[in-house]
């Protein structure tokens, strides 16, 4: 019996749907690359691949420019400098906190160990809240559902932190990958939010 994929190729096709699907990521990542390079940009940049790329799964159909650039303007310019801002200065207090917290005070293991912790469990949660189906409308509301998600699917948060870790590998070896690494980011956290979607709708 042949598989739904194969029934699903175009004649002449090579790769099939799947290979489309990871062409489009690729894509993707490279056009929220670019969109990130003014930096406060970055987490509209990776929350419009992620709306992008949910859709593209759940409806079986490629990815357009277009419909990125839509998605990205969605939110906004108010909420992407404010969302970009907010994105720089938790990681910059967290590492000025590591610094004095390794002074040489009292209890400075300790507190490095707590603000290394706090510091992944909010990327887990800022990515989270960027696969968010409605994002766009706000982060704040989407970070507070993200909350809920990732109390109710710890797993799904190990996930993400490991695709982290994998993407800053990737970086460390070959930093010429850093145009297409927003991309497998992106699918990877929009997988888990899928994954998880079925367990919360029973």
């Amino acid at each position: 019996m042949s598989s739904p994929v194969s029934q699903r190729r175009e004649p002449g096709e090579l790769f099939g749907p799947r290979f489309t699907l990871f062409a489009d990521m690729l894509a993707i990542g490279v056009a929220a690359a670019v969109a990130s390079l003014p930096l406060i940009t970055a987490p509209t940049a990776l929350a419009a691949a992620c709306a992008v790329l949910r859709r593209a799964i759940r409806e079986d159909r490629p990815v357009t420019l277009g419909e990125y650039v839509a998605e990205f303007r969605a939110h906004g310019l108010r909420r992407s400098v404010l969302a970009g801002m907010t994105a720089f200065a938790a990681p910059a207090l967290i590492v000025l906190d590591l610094a004095l917290a390794r002074a040489g005070l009292p209890g400075a293991g300790p507190m490095s160990w707590a603000l290394t912790g706090l510091a992944v469990a909010g990327l887990v949660l800022a990515l989270r809240a960027a696969a968010d189906p409605d994002v766009s409308a706000g982060w704040g509301p989407a970070l507070r559902r993200a909350v809920t998600r990732s109390f109710a699917d710890v797993v799904g948060c190990a996930l993400i932190a490991v695709a982290v870790g994998l993407c800053v590998a990737f970086l460390w070896m070959l930093p010429l990958l850093a145009l297409l690494l927003p991309g497998p980011l992106a699918f990877a956290i929009t997988a888990v939010e899928l994954r998880a979607e079925p367990t919360r709708n029973r």
